[in-house]
Order: structure tokens, then sequence, then C-alpha cells
């Protein structure tokens, strides 16, 4: 447990001297973090304000205008339906970034708690535990996923439950291996000493201590997400029609190809530079959080 820091007597730290310090640190002068971290802020505003950047409703079909090239009235086209591909990829966004927080949520609830525990306790839990993990990795995730989908039947939130319990096994394994470290350090030996709970322990002390491993493998795992649905719903087993979704535009403007290849473009746009924009943002937290990266 890192000791308190002292400021001399006298010395005064205003917010502004905080502020430049943060700005002037590592990640911020790193141009490929701050140009994912901008990319992903563009994508949330579009997410968050679909509403009122869509020129038209995303579900309104017009047969008259169908497949149209892109135009001043519709800047990406129009689908087999007629309906505007600008505000479909636009509402698209809304779907797939809370598919794929939810995918994280329900991975990190579960995963995070099973992983503190097993490394903490050991013996049969740890081993049981990873057994399971063992078991669940055995299979590719995406065709874990379609199996369990398969099985309870397609749908978004039976997809965003099966990839959640899918994702388990990776950020459980990452939380383990932080806890097996931290719990032979000197600070929870003392927590034992004074007759700390072991939940208060692994709660109170352990766990703060693997923030870093979650934000990190949080991140990662959003653009795996993100991925994923979008294979489930271009399958046809995630978000059902007429629900606007990247996935699945992208399905159907795959059979429309040599007609029209509006539809397919941009979603396959939209999906690309999303994962890639997570992708590479994780990439750099995870060199500026690594003690070793920071000091070379």
């Amino acid at each position: 447990m890192s000791a308190p820091t002292q400021t001399a007597p006298g010395s005064i730290a205003p917010a502004v001297r905080k502020k430049k310090s943060l700005l002037a640190s590592p990640f911020f002068r790193n141009k490929m973090a701050v140009a994912s971290g901008i990319m992903i802020l563009i994508i949330i505003f579009i997410a968050l304000f679909a509403p009122f950047l869509a020129p038209y409703d995303p579900d309104a079909q017009d047969l008259a205008k169908s497949m149209q090239s892109a135009s001043g009235d519709h800047w990406f086209g129009t689908d087999k339906q007629g309906r505007d591909l600008f505000s479909r990829v636009l509402y698209g966004a809304q779907t797939t970034l809370l598919g794929g927080v939810f995918v994280v949520l329900i991975s990190v609830l579960i995963g995070v708690p099973l992983g503190l525990i097993s490394g903490y306790f050991g013996g049969r839990i740890d081993s049981t535990i990873n057994r399971i993990w063992d078991v669940l990795l055995a299979f590719p995730s995406l065709l874990l996923a379609f199996i369990i989908v398969a099985t309870f039947g397609r749908g978004f939130e039976n997809a965003i439950i099966s990839l959640g319990i899918v994702y388990v096994p990776m950020i459980s394994r990452i939380v383990r291996s932080v806890t097996l470290v931290e719990k032979s350090q000197s600070y929870v030996e003392a927590a034992r000493t004074l007759g700390l709970s072991h939940t208060r322990i692994i709660f109170r002390h352990i766990l703060p201590n693997c923030y870093s491993a979650i934000l990190v493998n949080s991140t990662m795992d959003l653009a795996y997400a993100i991925l994923d649905l979008a294979a489930l719903s271009f399958l046809g087993l995630g978000v059902q029609p007429p629900t606007a979704d990247w996935g699945y535009m992208l399905s159907e403007g795959r059979e429309y190809m040599l007609i029209s290849a509006n539809a397919a473009l941009a979603s396959g746009f939209a999906i690309m530079v999303t994962v890639i924009s997570f992708n590479v943002f994780g990439d750099c937290l995870q060199d500026y959080l690594d003690p070793k990266q920071r000091k070379k």
C-alpha cells in the first residue's frame, strides 16, 4: 500500500498546476493515444446524439427510393427498403456501443470477484474455477457464443449475455494473476495480523491494485465485443430487424454489393474505425500504466 504523499510546509499545489502536469504526461504526448481517444469521443458523441444528428428516421421506408446512390438528400444512399443509410449508421452506433459496454460489464461483474477469490484463497477453490475456465477457453469465443445463442434463441439480449459469459474467463484470469502477486505483499500480511476479514482484505486492499489491469483489459474487450456482436448480427443471431445495427447492415449490404456497395462499405468502415480506435487506445493505456514502459 503506497504511503501518503507529504507536502512541504508552505508549499502550494494549485489545480492549474495539476492540470498542466496531467496534460504534460507521457500518455497525452502519445499521438496514437490522443488520436484514438479523440476518435472514441467522436463515436460516443454520435451514439448519444444520433436522434439529433440523423436527418431521417432510420426505420422509415420509401420503396420508391430503394438502392439509391449517395446524393445531397441521402449522403450514404439508401438500402433495399429505401431507408437512409447515413441515419442508420448513426443510430447503429448506439446499438453497437451499448451492446459492447454491457458485454464488458457482465464479464467484469462476474469475472473480477471470481478472479479475486481464486487468487486469494487458492487450493481447491482456485483449481475448480480454473478448470471451468479451461473448458470455456477450449472453444473459440465466437463459436462458444454462437452455441449459447443458438441454444437459448437469437436476439440482442441473448447475444450480449452469451458474449458476457464468454469473456468472463479472460478478465478473471488477469485479476487472479494480479491477486497472486498482491496477496504476498507486506500490506496484506499486516491486514491479516490486524485481524481484518478476508472480504475486507480482498475488496478494500487488493481490488484497488487490480484497477489498472481491469481498465486496460476492459478497453481491449470492448473492441472485441463490438466485433463479435457485429459478427453475430451478421449471422442473424444478434440484433433483429428493423433495428439499426452495423453488423446486420453489413449482412444486408453484402447481398446487393454488385448493385450498390454503400450499405456494406458504410457499416464495415464504421466497425473498422471503432474497433481499431478502442484497440489502439487500450494498447496505449497498457503502455502508460506499465511501470517498465513508463521508466523507458
